[in-house]
């Protein structure tokens, strides 16, 4: 079942260049993508929910609530922060920021495994120095030749992705109480809720990107269901490298569908994070 990350990796690069696409519409803002973006996730999942619907006793313990309500508040600070960025005109300076949030997982989740039990499989040397190098590569790949300024923006660009990052580590913590599906279920029904009480959007976009939108959110629910599924089979560094696959995807998708050029420096390193994903592999299954 090793596959199923290397799936996950290919749907986020889907899921992504989809986005973009939706999100080239004048009339469609990140306020009103985010609010609807999560409501479409809900919609997506409401149909099934009823089947898949498990919660351990163990996941309403005071302590473990705590943990679900922290990993609520880090995912709406990460998707705010993110806004404050993409109020910068000149996007591709946020880039490699956005990217660092693999590294920051990987640290994270290595960090942890020396505190909690459940975090044992990250204490792998060899697949983390992997995943140090396949993180590191795909921000160098897109720094460009002037200097990042901490300004403002860069600053909400790290801090996005560093929040992010604490989301997706608190969440193994935690797993193990709720069926995947449920738990993401619940995630983004809270984050629905609070986004749109504090954006209060206004929406209007025609049916074929309504349409989009639901796809992206079905997306969305099937990439998040094999990363949670990865986190507690495999662990969180080897699903992260396999996930840093994503990068690799989108290249392919935006060439063929937004005819959009690809630069050396990315095939390089699309090149070093496959070969880092192939021994990951071959040590994993050693």
């Amino acid at each position: 079942m090793i596959y199923l990350p290397i799936i996950g990796a290919f749907l986020e690069g889907a899921g992504m260049t989809i986005e973009k696409i939706i999100l080239k519409k004048k009339y469609l803002n990140y306020k009103n993508y985010t609010v609807f973006g999560f409501l479409a996730i809900v919609i997506a999942m409401l149909p099934l929910i009823f089947f898949f619907w498990k919660i351990s006793p163990e996941a309403y313990l005071l302590k473990n609530l705590f943990v679900f309500f922290l990993i609520i508040f880090f995912s709406i600070l990460a998707n705010l922060f993110t806004f404050v960025a993409l109020k910068r005109e000149n996007l591709t300076i946020l880039e490699p920021i956005r990217l660092m949030q693999p590294l920051f997982t990987i640290l994270l989740a290595f960090i942890m495994s020396f505190f909690f039990q459940i975090y044992y499989l990250e204490r792998n040397y060899s697949i983390l120095i992997l995943g140090i190098v396949a993180s590191t590569t795909l921000v160098l790949s897109h720094v460009q030749k002037h200097h990042l300024i901490f300004d403002k923006y860069i600053t909400s660009a790290l801090l996005g992705s560093l929040f992010f990052a604490i989301e997706l580590v608190l969440s193994k913590f935690i797993l193990q109480y709720y069926n995947s599906f449920t738990f993401y279920f619940l995630r983004c029904l809270i984050i629905f809720f609070i986004t749109w009480m504090i954006f209060r959007p206004k929406f209007k976009a025609d049916k074929k990107t309504s349409l989009f939108i639901l796809l992206t959110g079905i997306i969305w629910v099937i990439y998040r269901i094999i990363l949670y599924y990865g986190y507690e089979v495999y662990g969180i560094v080897f699903t992260t490298i396999l996930f840093i696959l994503t990068p690799v995807f989108i290249y392919i998708f935006a060439k063929i569908f937004l005819k959009e050029k690809i630069a050396l420096r990315n095939i390089i390193s699309s090149i070093i994070i496959v070969a880092c994903v192939v021994l990951a592999i071959l040590l994993e299954n050693g």
